[in-house]
């Protein structure tokens, strides 16, 4: 395990648009769970050896001063450039001693992950909810177990995550799935869409957040097109073909697919707009919590 220096831990959004959080915490730098998508790996993010997870020194104690000397309540986003529930966080703790001192200091918090470990931590996202907003996402792209071990060969399944957001939200927590990214001509079928969407509102989500395609830069594209060599002979060429450099890289069938999902989701009680996600997620709190959203 390598420590890395830092001097702080909460970052400042520069808008509230994504979930509603004003700031961005990431206690670790780097991720094993190997997704053959993920844009961390991009040049931009300046960590080359991004498989290998590091932990911040000093973190629990940077994060306590920030947080006490809030004048107003954050409401805080974990899992933007590393998954919060890595292996290490099982015996580190991590994870689980930043929740505490945001429910210390009355804070808000969402989660982004693709670990059933977030389930640990169950009792603090609802004690945090108490008091506070809380939205805890979990990343699912399919329901097959053997496609996601291809493409996120080291994270739990899809089962194990499904599993735990039932745990979650038998709890209370308000939960949903992120359904990002749909990977062009692997995982942008209508069936595969809604085969996550039942799933999803069969293991009680209260949401679901789509991104019907992917974004390829730099040292992550070259990483995702050797993978595709390697796990999907012959798709590799008809990315070449459909989006040559591009950044965002739309599935072809996107207005399709956005069709059946919000058909869907409509049918099945599940919030999918990002305005109503938050707006779901504060309603309880009242005017008392707009500063979250709107700092």
């Amino acid at each position: 395990m390598e420590q890395i220096p830092a001097k702080h831990i909460l970052t400042r959004n520069k808008s509230t648009e994504w979930f509603g959080t004003d700031h961005t915490m990431n206690l670790y730098r780097g991720c094993p769970h190997g997704c053959i998508y993920c844009d961390s790996r991009s040049e931009c993010y300046g960590d080359p050896d991004f498989e290998r997870v590091k932990v911040k020194e000093k973190a629990l104690e940077l994060l306590r001063d920030e947080l006490r000397r809030k004048v107003k309540p954050a409401f805080i986003a974990m899992g933007s450039m590393s998954d919060p529930y890595n292996p290490l966080e099982k015996e580190l703790e991590l994870t689980r001693k930043a929740l505490m001192l945001i429910h210390a200091y009355e804070h808000g918090v969402t989660v982004c992950t693709k670990s059933d470990l977030i389930l640990r931590d169950a009792d603090l996202y609802a004690d945090i909810q108490a008091r506070a907003p809380v939205i805890c996402k979990l990343t699912v792209t399919t329901t097959d177990d053997a496609m996601a071990a291809r493409i996120e060969p080291g994270a739990p399944s899809p089962s194990r995550r499904l599993k735990a957001l039932e745990g979650l939200s038998q709890k209370g927590v308000f939960t949903g799935v992120v359904l990002m990214p749909v990977l062009p001509f692997l995982e942008d079928s209508v069936e595969n869409v809604l085969s996550v969407v039942d799933a999803a509102a069969d293991a009680g989500a209260r949401f679901i957040y789509p991104a019907f395609g992917m974004t390829l830069r730099d040292r992550q594209r070259v990483y995702y097109y050797e993978q595709l060599v390697h796990r999907f002979p012959g798709v590799k060429e008809r990315y070449e073909k459909q989006y040559g450099d591009r950044y965002w890289c739309t599935s072809s069938n996107a207005e399709e697919l956005w069709k059946a999902f919000s058909r869907r989701c409509g049918e099945k009680g599940l919030f999918y707009e990002m305005k109503h996600i938050i707006s779901e997620a504060k309603r309880p709190y009242g005017d008392t919590q707009l500063t979250f959203f709107d700092m």
